[in-house]
């Protein structure tokens, strides 16, 4: 019997090798550059591939933790910030794929494997023995002769340590443990919620009465959901691109109200109900902060950012909102007086108003209507417009790659130097669908990696929910669509230029309220007729866009500009309340989100509608006690770009400039970089002064 056991023992050992050996995951790729093999990855491979990622990053972590030579830089703080290579591999694929194409059964996986997530990260950042030889190379610091990104390191390292434990008790680092794990399944629970309410959701129309007002485009759309659905007439979902049309142009007030609640209504009161998972993650992250010897969560996790701590978040949103609430205000009232005057019998607008009433005077004030701009921003036209002007600023090409996909929407592009380097892959992927989350983002499947000498470039990925073609119609951005898709464009420069020695520092690993800077300037390109010229072409007649449209865009710039920001505070404000807690929420969370917002309210406050339950940013995205940083950021970007306007907004010497801010990633401190790019410490009045609420 042992005999036989001992035979079993070993097919089965020689099974799971041949496993871990055909799993595209954990075996290196064949495809140019590296290119993940998203035509052999399936579902099955990922847990095990977990799994194995997991003990090898276990093992690399023991062999520095049982080097008997004594700590030093290299064989510490170096090798620690090398390991785990095949956990960042498997993760950057896996939960990218979780946000762009999910399924149920990746959500089961993504549950399945956060406690063995959680446990490997509390293995490196509660492991004693690993931290007592960090902690002594820190304390030799001023002796190793270190170069400055290299002392970075070393502090961000030691502090990273402290930050998650390991200068707590025995008995403190268990229920760190625990709490860490906790989040982590409560977060994506908060996710799994809110994809499956959002999902949930589709208003059918029938009647042409019910589509009065609204334009061809978003009947189009609407026509091609309900074909794709399998039902007749006119489907509406929540995703960006439907929902936003809809509430701009639809003439019927009863269905905006309906769809507007559905909306604000996700994971509420319904099967998918988040309530009672924010009241945990809010009051677990205080209990964290707590244990580490912080007065709330917003204090711990604004320590190693620019801004330092809470209370400066909070001057920094007094200093944006005073001046610009009562502009707001005045904003709100004109657009209340122009309603009426054209048969608005409503006391006052409200949420469900906005857009379409917002609408209507935009066009009518700058003569500029959206189905107008549409025809000259062809998705495949803008596409080559942020690849041109990355070109002429930066002097990258992009090229069309062949490479396999994780969806048939998905685009690839080589992205090459001006010396014809290789710097990276680009992944686009543009069109909604029911697996995707709403919104845009960039991320990577892979960041830059630099170890014994071997250079890994990044894959990059820019996602959207753009309006996709229809079969009488190309793909057709929105102006405020473009400037999204620059947006997320300046993100993915950032990933792409990225320089460095160690991972931990390169490309978008920066200050989170420094990360937002490349994204909000390049937005900026998207009003400046000497680039728009450049590409914004009729998609039937080939007309050049006219200087009379680019004069109104740029002109309506910063129509209700004192509002758009108002709203934007407000989600700062909720998250900065949700995190400066410091016992657990006793009233209801609709009650609570009320009570914090209601001194930056604008528009009239809707009792059953809410924004916590689905604000994914901050409970399951990464932005806790950081939604703030999108203003931080547009300060940076609005004094930045002055100096573009001063040079010239192709102007190379100051791209240069920029590209160097870009490719040192986290190795320098953001406010010497930016000193550096700029010549000076940037003010909120250069925003205020942007926007035009101040002179």
């Amino acid at each position: 019997m042992k005999k036989l056991f001992i035979c079993i023992a070993s097919v089965m050992t020689l099974l799971t090798a041949c496993t871990m050996q055909n799993n595209p995951l954990l075996t290196p790729s064949p495809l140019p550059y590296g290119a993940p093999q998203f035509d052999k990855i399936s579902e099955e491979h990922y847990i095990p591939a977990f799994k194995q990622a997991v003990k090898e990053g276990k093992a690399e972590i023991d062999a520095i933790v049982n080097n008997r030579e004594e700590p030093s830089f290299s064989n510490t703080i170096e090798a620690l910030d090398y390991a785990g290579s095949a956990v960042n591999k498997v993760s950057g694929i896996f939960y990218n794929l979780l946000e762009a194409d999910a399924n149920d059964t990746l959500q089961q996986i993504a549950e399945e494997i956060s406690p063995m997530m959680t446990e490997y990260s509390m293995y490196v950042s509660l492991n004693e023995k690993l931290f007592e030889r960090v902690r002594k190379v820190y304390e030799q610091r001023g002796s190793l002769n270190l170069d400055p990104a290299q002392l970075k390191l070393l502090t961000d390292t030691y502090k990273s340590f402290e930050r998650s434990g390991a200068n707590l008790s025995v008995e403190d680092k268990k229920t760190y443990a625990a709490i860490e794990e906790e989040l982590s399944l409560l977060t994506l629970q908060f996710q799994k919620n809110q994809l499956s309410s959002t999902n949930a959701f589709s208003m059918v129309l029938h009647d042409e009465a019910e589509l009065a007002g609204l334009p061809g485009f978003v009947r189009e759309m609407a026509a091609l959901a309900a074909k794709e659905k399998g039902v007749d007439g006119w489907l509406f979902d929540l995703s960006a691109p439907s929902y936003g049309g809809f509430m701009k142009y639809s003439d019927r007030r009863d269905l905006r109200e309906k769809y507007y609640k559905a909306y604000n209504t996700r994971a509420y009161g319904d099967e998918w109900d988040n309530c009672e998972t924010i009241k945990k993650i809010v009051d677990l992250r205080y209990r964290k902060a707590a244990l580490l010897g912080y007065k709330d969560f917003a204090d711990y996790q604004t320590e190693e950012r620019m801004v330092r701590n809470g209370a400066a978040v909070w001057d920094f949103i007094g200093k944006l909102s005073e001046p610009a609430k009562p502009v707001a205000t005045e904003e709100l009232e004109d657009l209340n007086r122009y309603a009426r005057s054209k048969g608005f019998e409503g006391d006052r607008i409200m949420p469900w108003d906005f857009s379409y009433w917002a609408e209507k005077l935009r066009v009518e004030k700058y003569d500029l209507s959206v189905e107008e701009m549409k025809p000259y921003f062809r998705l495949e036209d803008c596409i080559d417009a942020i690849f041109s002007l990355a070109n002429r600023l930066y002097g990258i090409s992009f090229k069309p790659i062949d490479v396999p996909v994780y969806h048939p929407d998905v685009k690839v592009y080589k992205v090459t130097d001006a010396d014809g380097s290789h710097l990276a892959l680009f992944y686009a992927d543009f069109f909604p669908r029911a697996s995707k989350r709403s919104g845009a983002w960039m991320t990577e499947f892979r960041g830059l990696k630099i170890e014994n000498g071997v250079e890994e470039r990044p894959f990059i990925s820019l996602v959207t929910n753009f309006t996709k073609p229809t079969a009488d119609s190309p793909s057709l951005l929105t102006h405020d669509e473009f400037t999204t898709m620059l947006h997320e464009f300046g993100h993915s420069l950032h990933g792409i230029m990225a320089k460095g020695r160690y991972p931990s520092q390169t490309g978008t690993n920066v200050d989170h309220d420094f990360v937002e800077l490349p994204s909000q300037i390049m937005e900026n390109w998207g009003y400046e007729k000497e680039y728009l010229t450049t590409f914004a072409r009729h998609y039937k007649t080939g007309e050049p866009i006219p200087d009379e449209m680019i004069s109104k865009i740029k002109a309506s710039m910063n129509y209700m500009s004192a509002y758009y920001h108002m709203r934007q505070i407000q989600f700062g404000v909720l998250d900065m309340s949700w995190h400066t807690l410091t016992a657990p929420v006793s009233e209801t969370v609709i009650r609570f989100e009320k009570d914090a917002l209601k001194n930056t309210d604008v528009l009239p406050p809707v009792d059953d509608c809410i924004i916590s339950t689905s604000f994914s940013h901050i409970f399951s995205g990464g932005y806790a006690a950081g939604y703030y940083s999108y203003k931080w950021s547009e300060v940076l970007a609005a004094d930045g770009f002055s100096l573009f306007k001063e040079k010239g907004i192709f102007d190379k010497e100051t791209a240069g400039k920029f590209r160097h801010l870009l490719e040192q990633g986290g190795s320098v401190d953001p406010a010497v970089l930016y000193r550096e790019f700029r010549g000076h410490d940037p003010q909120p009045e250069a925003l205020l002064r942007q926007l035009e609420i101040i002179e």
